[in-house]
């Protein structure tokens, strides 16, 4: 014979906390995203005019760029949704999805850089160094505005982390073009200008590899980093003097922030289920941090109340 509880534990202060942060985020990536696509018309022009596979490139960059900021603004919108009938955690993982979209995009722009600068290197083009420093120089200035911006939000939000490693690429990207400017002022040799985009885009690859890791990771729901069942069943087996076993052991997270836990235990004969429960409860908390939880226990019925 076996008796069941079956509880979650709840706590709504954190949703007002979760919507103060996504409205702080939504707002720094919409300024983000403003200031690359505009700057963005301008590297292309430049980039056309002086003949620079590094403004080009990075002007591709900013473009995609500027796409991936405006998924991230939808994320971070999305997020605030709350949930409904067929959503019960309402649209909080959409954030982790677009910035698992966002990693990819740098996987393919780092790929179509290298490869642009392979056929370039094979058939150097002559560049305009003066032309290609000032636009270099203008977009430094634009880059470094949208990254501090978006470098003062939250950042272990992987939605924001994605957003920051595609800005943190523009802006080595106008680095290494004024690099290239003036290596080619002074002394005229060409090829820099398609090295030292390889330069920039294995950057941007460590970065989109980075992004598409830990995404990827909580897309598969996977144990959170720095969380192990293992650890978890010896503590409240060690701890509880009430819990004989716990097993089952399921632990997830639903974005970067909100781990989510379920298992099962067995409870000494003669024990207090309810108490039990919070006792699981509060222990889970108190020394894994964890407040979302699904609880089963399983024990003989009780011969009086407790």
């Amino acid at each position: 014979m076996h008796s069941h509880a079956h509880s979650h534990a709840h706590h709504d202060h954190g949703h007002s906390h979760g919507v103060a942060d996504t409205t702080d985020g939504r707002r720094r990536v919409a300024i983000a995203a403003l200031l690359t696509f505009a700057f963005m018309i301008a590297e292309v022009v430049g980039g056309l005019i002086s003949g620079s596979l590094a403004l080009l490139a990075d002007a591709a960059h900013m473009l995609t760029d500027a796409g991936s900021l405006a998924l991230a603004w939808i994320g971070f919108k999305l997020a605030e949704r709350p949930a409904d009938q067929t959503r019960s955690f309402g649209w909080a993982r959409f954030k982790v999805l677009a910035a698992f979209v966002n990693g990819l995009t740098l996987l393919l722009l780092a790929v179509w850089i290298i490869f642009e600068a392979i056929q370039r290197l094979m058939a150097p083009e002559p560049v305009m160094g003066h032309l290609l420093l000032g636009v270099a120089v203008l977009g430094l200035v634009v880059n470094l505005i949208a990254f501090r911006v978006l470098h003062g939000g939250d950042q272990e939000d992987l939605n924001m982390r994605a957003a920051l490693w595609h800005v943190a690429g523009d802006l080595l990207g106008s680095v290494a073009a004024i690099a290239a400017a003036l290596v080619i002022m002074s002394t005229g040799w060409m090829p820099i200008d398609p090295l030292l985009s390889v330069l920039v885009a294995l950057i941007i690859l460590v970065g989109g590899i980075r992004v598409v890791r830990s995404t990827a990771h909580i897309l598969i729901e996977g144990v959170p980093p720095g969380l192990s069942t293992a650890a978890i069943k010896s503590d409240l087996e060690d701890q509880l003097d009430d819990a004989v076993s716990v097993d089952h052991i399921h632990a997830w997270a639903l974005n970067e922030t909100k781990t989510l836990v379920t298992l099962d235990v067995e409870a000494r004969s003669g024990a207090c289920v309810e108490s039990l429960r919070r006792a699981v409860k509060a222990r889970l908390h108190d020394k894994f941090g964890i407040d979302h939880v699904t609880v089963e226990i399983q024990s003989t019925p009780m011969k009086s109340p407790c």
